[in-house]
């Protein structure tokens, strides 16, 4: 009788949980409570310091005998930073797949006459606005650094850190520099910085040049573009406003040379298959005026780097072909936040290697990077092959 007791007491509580475990499968109480906790610990990371004490600025002193000075921004303006926008994780496949396809259907394709000039066209790097004048009583010079548009996006996340070098030329020692705006592509500063006892027969004589800045807290600044424009040309006796479009920075980050590589979708393999094929015109990183190229491929899910494959090394090569394939595993639902980075480094025996330029593939990257991501998506088991500059 105990024995029996026992197999039927088993029994029951056998049931009882299988019925349990069926019943949580088919409810979505669950899946909707982690996904709140999921987006509620991504809200609460923290990110440094957007000041990084760029607004403690000191005094510099001119070889022309004036000194530099960063005044305040302007009491009571409110910064229009942007806040970082994150995608809450989905419940199901399906409403990636639709929102996918809907995204797909607005999406018109580019010819192969566009992806043929790609490389060739001029990026969009966008605007700054900023004034300038001539206080000739106090021989100061007034630079006001205003507001930015349209800048590209140069981090994982489809955004910017942007910040504004000032410097006037030929001088390049001293620098002045505004706050770092975190994630905001259409960034406002307010600043206005003062080089105080500037004589104007030495003003007219320098070049006003504007670097703007991704700001990156554990590697290399991005630069994003630049503006330079000669003082002797600007009507100083009051205070003139520019807008000014954003040109490649001439620091040697536009001439690294370009990338092509071709982008396969599988959906129903869940797949991407990136196919190196040549580049052309790279930038000479070695003594004898060459490289030994290789190229480098990331597979990066929400910043973190989840897969790496390379190409074998050219040697002596800056108009190497390449012509290898890197098939890479990608689910549906984790297309949106995947991103692709493309390396072209220069192999060194004796020394570190060296960086030659970077692409980033993303839903979020600069224009030609997207374009080149929307028409992979468009044109499912295709190769798409583009042109890509490569970038600092």
């Amino acid at each position: 009788a105990p024995t029996r007791d026992v197999l039927l007491v088993s029994a029951i509580i056998t049931v009882s949980l299988s019925v349990t475990v069926v019943l949580c499968g088919l409810c979505h109480w669950c899946q909707r409570k982690l996904g709140k906790r999921y987006k509620n610990s991504l809200e609460t990371v923290g990110t440094p310091d957007s000041g990084r004490g760029r607004s403690e600025k000191k005094a510099i002193k001119l070889p022309a005998g004036g000194k530099a000075v960063n005044t305040a921004p302007v009491p009571g303006q409110t910064p229009h930073d942007e806040s970082d926008r994150r995608t809450e994780p989905r419940s199901s496949v399906s409403d990636l797949v639709n929102s996918l396809t809907s995204e797909m259907l607005m999406l018109s394709p580019g010819s192969e006459e566009d992806e043929a000039h790609e490389g060739c066209s001029r990026e969009n790097l966008g605007r700054i606005q900023f004034s300038v004048g001539y206080n000739f009583q106090e021989s100061t010079l007034t630079v006001k650094i205003m507001k930015a548009q349209e800048l590209p996006a140069k981090d994982f996340s489809g955004t910017s850190d942007p910040f504004v070098k000032i410097y006037l030329l030929p001088d390049k020692k001293h620098k002045l520099e505004t706050k770092v705006k975190r994630k905001n592509l259409n960034p406002h500063w307010n600043e206005t910085f003062l080089f105080e006892g500037f004589p104007y027969e030495k003003v007219v004589q320098r070049v006003l040049y504007l670097q703007v800045l991704d700001y990156d807290r554990f590697s290399r600044n991005d630069p994003i573009g630049e503006v330079s424009i000669p003082l002797n040309k600007v009507d100083l006796t009051q205070m003139q406003t520019f807008w000014k479009d954003l040109k490649p920075c001439s620091d040697g980050s536009g001439s690294r040379g370009e990338l092509l590589l071709s982008l396969c979708y599988n959906p129903s393999a869940n797949s991407i298959i990136v196919n190196i094929i040549k580049a052309r015109n790279l930038k000479a990183m070695d003594i004898g005026g060459t490289s030994d190229p290789y190229v480098k491929v990331w597979l990066m899910y929400k910043d973190k780097r989840v897969e790496k494959k390379k190409t074998v090394t050219m040697k002596r090569n800056l108009n190497p072909i390449f012509n290898e394939s890197f098939a890479f595993d990608i689910p549906t639902e984790k297309l949106r936040e995947t991103t692709i980075i493309i390396t072209v480094m220069d192999k060194d025996k004796l020394s570190r290697n060296d960086v030659i330029g970077k692409i980033y593939l993303s839903w979020k990257s600069g224009p030609g990077e997207v374009k080149h991501w929307k028409d992979m998506i468009a044109r499912p088991r295709q190769p798409v092959a583009q042109w890509h500059q490569l970038k600092a």
